[in-house]
């Protein structure tokens, strides 16, 4: 009885968490879907869990919506972190992470339209691309590498080429996805001070397969 007792909390904390992972991930395909404001109902049918349930981990709807945008850039920039571990060089950092973002939209594209559902916004948050990149692009500043004037206006700059470039490849599916990708981050890297034979080299760099990550 003793052991009952002491496992008990276990599965019911696994429970709980597997149903709040439901309610996100079903949230998340309605937001890719461009169903932002989908009913409750129809979100707790997706995950296949009761009205009651949802209650039990949010107040509202848009409280849903909210934790399934911000699991998402939490997820995008775990990958991100993993995926640059070991770059010293503050401009192959942000290449790297700058040119995976491209690759993202065709590889990941449930994850990409909720990422670019955020729109302009995804500039100011603190999780995901976002922080990532204005780190890279100060610590490319201080380390000689970056030569911009301003490092919040290159940061607009840089969002938005990120924003229009996923769009662009959802909308034109006939389109090289990693040729664009590796163009824009070259001219990318181009506006921020390197020269262009060095950031024609960088984006020729090997990166690290998304297909394999979750």
């Amino acid at each position: 009885m003793a052991q009952q007792t002491g496992q008990a909390p276990n599965r019911l904390e696994r429970r709980k968490a597997h149903t709040r992972s439901a309610l996100v991930r079903a949230a998340q395909a309605f937001i890719a879907a461009g169903r932002p404001n989908v009913p409750i109902l129809e979100l707790t049918q997706a995950a296949d869990v009761g009205m009651g349930s949802f209650y039990n981990h949010f107040d509202s709807r848009e409280q849903l919506i909210e934790a399934a945008i911000e699991d998402a850039l939490d997820r995008y920039g775990a990958l991100l972190d993993e995926a640059t571990v070991g770059l010293d060089d503050p401009a192959h950092v942000f290449a790297q992470s700058f040119r995976l973002t491209g690759r993202l939209h065709r590889r990941q594209p449930e994850l990409s339209r909720v990422l670019l559902s955020i729109g302009l916004a995804l500039t100011g948050s603190d999780k995901g691309l976002a922080p990532r990149a204005r780190r890279d692009i100060a610590d490319g500043v201080r380390a000689g590498r970056f030569g911009v004037r301003d490092p919040e206006l290159a940061m607009v700059t840089v969002a938005g080429a990120a924003l229009a470039l996923g769009q662009l490849l959802h909308d034109h599916p006939e389109r090289d996805d990693v040729a664009a990708t590796d163009q824009v981050t070259e001219d990318v890297l181009r506006m921020l001070g390197l020269p262009p034979d060095e950031a024609r080299e960088i984006c020729r760099h090997p990166l690290p397969d998304l297909d394999d990550r979750p």
